[in-house]
């Protein structure tokens, strides 16, 4: 109350610096952790995935904190990897092109008539009278299976723009001048 923390106040969360005097919040199969808190914080998205993880990691009730030390945060961050590692073979296949630290794409950022030409040319096949965020969820499926290999391909860019085969930019330049 007087702008001083006690011993308590310090071990289960009170005021202060981010992580400073306070110790993990979470309970790890039953046990409390004791380790120094670091300046993460177990944020709802965190928790969710921990939870369909079926990780045996939870709050302390007791605690009116929320940061968590740092060999959760790594323990957490090498979960949430291992996810995507797998999640990237089912989708890429083999193919050693295929990264698992691969940039996913926004297609619900695309127009609807851009979507259903996609799925045209690709002729997959899909109910009748998908929505937007349907449509682009099974594109973005699709999307994710198709190989590419990078060197190859910027390899390819890059001798089309050296030797000015790139047509595009070129329509756009002459309606300008």
């Amino acid at each position: 109350m007087n702008g001083f923390s006690t011993e308590e106040d310090s071990r289960d969360g009170g005021a202060g610096t981010p992580g400073f005097g306070h110790i993990c919040c979470l309970v790890d199969d039953g046990e409390r952790c004791n380790r120094p808190a670091g300046n993460a914080s177990f944020s709802k998205r965190i928790q969710k995935s921990i939870s369909q993880k079926k990780l045996k990691l939870e709050t302390d009730k007791n605690v009116r904190h929320l940061y968590i030390c740092d060999f959760h945060k790594s323990f957490i961050q090498s979960v949430r990897n291992k996810r995507k590692r797998k999640g990237s073979d089912d989708d890429g296949g083999d193919s050693p092109d295929h990264d698992a630290e691969s940039p996913e794409v926004d297609l619900f950022q695309l127009q609807v008539n851009t979507l259903r030409r996609y799925k045209r040319h690709f002729k997959l096949q899909t109910r009748p009278g998908l929505n937007k965020a349907q449509l682009a969820e099974t594109i973005s499926r699709h999307f994710r299976t198709i190989p590419v290999n990078e060197k190859e391909t910027l390899a390819y860019f890059i001798y089309m723009v050296k030797n000015d085969k790139i047509r595009h930019d070129q329509k756009a330049d002459s309606s300008i001048h």
